[in-house]
C-alpha cells in the first residue's frame, strides 16, 4: 500500500519514550492557526517555493500543464488554486526554487527506514511514532505499517488530534502502544474558532481510549492569550474526572514556522504572539500539577 509522507525524522527524542523514528504523514482534518507543520494539512503533495533562489529561466512555467506558474520580472509567480501538485516544476528547477512537500512511499519503503534504527529502539526503549498532520487521515496505510511494527516487535506511538471516526480508532487502537493525544482547549466555540472543528468527538474518543486501558500522554500546546487562561483549570478538571492519563506534556508555542507559510503562499495569522518564557511554562505546570498529574514541559 502507498501513502503520502512529508518527512521521516531519525533519532527523535521528543515524540514518546526512548529514541524513536518519527514518520510524518500528510493530511489533517484540523486547521489550527498555530500549526507548525502547515505542509501537513493537505493530504496530497504540494509545491513549496523559495523565490529568492529563482533565476527566472522559465523552465517551471514551460512544464506546468495546469498553467499555475508564470514568470514576471524574472521571478516565478504561482497560482496556488491552479497547482495540482504534480511536481514537474520541482523536477526541472535546478536552482532549487521549487520543491515538493510530500512523497509517495509504500509501507515497505517506510518500514525499511524505520528498521534501520532497531538497535537504538532496543537499547533505549524507543520505537516508531506516526505523526503528521493527522496519521488517521491515511488510516489504511497507517494500519498496514502498525501491523508490520507489531510483527517485528517495534514499539508504536501515534500522535493524534483525536478527530477520527470511532470505528477507525477502535480498529487501529489494538496495534498502538502509546497515544500522544493532543488537547487544544475545552471551550467548544473557541476550539471551532482556532482549529476549525468541534472538540466533542475529540473528548469522546479520549474517554473511549481510557476505558480501553490504552497508555495515553496528553499534549497541550500553550498558545499565549488563546488557551493559557481559565482553559488550564478546565482542562485539569476534565482530565482528573477520567482515569488512565499517564502524563501531560506542555508544548510551548513558537512561531518558527512563519517561513513555511510563506513558501506555501499562505498567511500566518499569529505572527505577533511570543513564545512563553521558561518561568511562564513553570507556572502553568504548577497550575496543572495540583490535579495530581505528572507534568513534562516539552515533547
Amino acid at each position: 500500500m502507498e501513502g503520502c509522507i512529508f518527512n521521516i525524522m531519525k533519532y527523535s527524542i521528543h515524540d514518546g519514550p526512548g529514541i524513536r523514528t518519527t514518520v510524518f504523514m500528510k493530511g489533517c482534518p484540523l486547521t489550527c492557526r498555530w500549526c507548525h507543520n502547515p505542509e501537513s494539512q493537505q493530504v496530497d503533495r504540494q509545491a513549496v517555493r523559495f523565490p529568492d533562489r529563482c533565476i527566472g529561466c522559465g523552465k517551471c512555467a514551460e512544464v506546468c500543464t495546469a498553467g499555475a506558474i508564470v514568470i514576471e520580472d524574472k521571478r516565478m509567480r504561482v497560482d496556488i488554486k491552479k497547482c495540482i501538485g504534480c511536481g514537474s516544476c520541482a523536477e526541472v528547477c535546478y536552482a532549487g526554487a521549487v520543491g515538493m512537500a510530500g512523497k509517495a512511499m509504500t509501507s515497505v519503503e517506510v518500514m525499511k527506514e524505520v528498521e534501520k534504527d532497531n538497535i537504538f529502539y532496543e537499547e533505549s526503549g524507543g520505537g516508531v511514532t506516526f505523526s503528521g498532520g493527522e496519521p488517521f487521515m491515511q488510516h489504511e496505510f497507517l494500519l498496514e505499517m502498525l501491523k508490520s511494527c507489531k510483527k517485528k516487535g517495534i514499539h508504536t506511538a501515534v500522535d493524534t488530534c483525536g478527530f477520527v471516526r470511532k470505528d477507525i480508532l477502535a480498529e487501529l487502537s489494538g496495534f498502538i502502544d502509546l497515544f500522544l493525544y493532543d488537547l487544544k482547549m475545552m471551550d467548544d466555540d473557541k476550539h471551532k474558532k482556532y482549529t476549525g472543528v468541534s472538540n466533542e468527538l475529540i473528548l469522546d474518543n479520549l474517554k473511549e481510549l481510557t476505558q480501553l486501558g490504552k497508555r495515553i500522554f496528553i499534549r497541550i500546546p500553550i498558545i499565549p492569550g488563546i488557551n493559557d487562561d481559565a482553559n488550564l483549570e478546565e482542562t485539569g478538571k476534565y482530565l482528573s474526572s477520567i482515569n488512565g492519563i499517564e502524563q501531560i506534556n506542555l508544548l510551548p508555542y513558537h512561531n518558527i514556522s512563519i517561513e513555511k507559510y510563506k513558501r506555501l503562499g499562505e498567511e500566518y495569522s499569529l505572527a505577533d504572539i511570543k513564545t512563553p518564557s521558561d518561568d511562564r511554562m513553570d507556572e502553568i505546570a504548577q497550575r496543572l500539577k495540583i490535579f495530581g498529574f505528572k507534568i513534562k514541559i516539552g515533547g
